[in-house]
């Protein structure tokens, strides 16, 4: 059963938001009163949340956008702005994963797209939120690394660098904001049951055996589960936490 928030009159942006811990999240935010900004580079599959979460009484838009372009970062967070009135709290949540390979073997395309993402992406979100919020004196924002943040992994370098490298921004920027009312942390989540799992069962990067022995709770985590602890970290039950890197695994990274 999740934790009952009120983000009512509160303005929440979640990229990465049209699949598995990005819409459960957005959906989480709309559900506790929030009017929400879904962003996402999958047309159809964001036209579908959105739909999702009106028809379910929440208020939401969606903004198609590539965080690797600035560009498009900076009209995402300037229509949630003109849509809603201001910017309150924000998951950057877009990522991808890079395909399994021995480091010597890969190619400069794979690390820079995954870095291109999942860390140029969330560096360029926060800039454009933090341009607002300083506006406002006031906001709540929570970049997704994972437990490649705080761990490493053979044959998956590129992304284990990039989660590393969102830790260390959202440690160095809570710092810079700490006295201006505006708090910055992170999610690192364990093995959640998303798209992207799936995928990567799929195409044997992972096998569920091996997953569930190296879990200390045998299963996997829900969407769900990361949107509680993202809202936790964005509502005034956490006033008091900013720089954090809050793993949400399962018990994984402290065998």
């Amino acid at each position: 059963m999740s934790i009952a928030y009120n983000f009512k009159d509160h303005v929440a942006l979640v990229t990465g938001a049209a699949s598995g811990m990005g819409l459960a999240t957005a959906r989480a935010f709309a559900n506790a009163g929030a009017a929400v900004t879904l962003a996402d580079i999958s047309e159809d599959a964001l036209r579908k949340a959105v739909v999702e979460i009106k028809s379910a009484g929440g208020n939401a838009i969606g903004v198609l956008c590539d965080v690797s372009d600035e560009s498009q970062v900076a009209a995402m967070v300037e229509r949630t702005v003109a849509t809603f009135g201001r910017l309150d709290a924000a998951f950057n949540n877009a990522g991808v994963q890079a395909p399994a390979s021995d480091v010597a073997d890969q190619p400069a395309e794979a690390f820079d797209r995954v870095n291109a993402i999942n860390l140029r992406g969330v560096w360029a979100c926060v800039k454009h939120e933090l341009l607002q919020m300083r506006k406002q004196g006031s906001g709540a924002i929570v970049n997704c690394s994972s437990i490649g943040g705080l761990t490493g992994r053979a044959q998956l370098a590129a992304y284990h660098a990039s989660k590393h490298g969102v830790i260390g921004l959202t440690r160095s920027v809570a710092l810079e904001y700490a006295e201006r009312g505006i708090r910055v942390n992170a999610v690192c989540p364990g093995t959640i049951d998303t798209p992207m799992v799936a995928d990567m069962l799929d195409r044997g990067m992972l096998a569920m055996d091996d997953l569930l022995r190296d879990l200390p709770m045998k299963r996997l985590g829900r969407g769900e589960e990361i949107a509680d602890a993202v809202l936790w970290l964005c509502s005034t039950g956490s006033t008091f936490v900013t720089g954090q890197a809050l793993a949400v695994d399962g018990g994984f990274t402290v065998q």
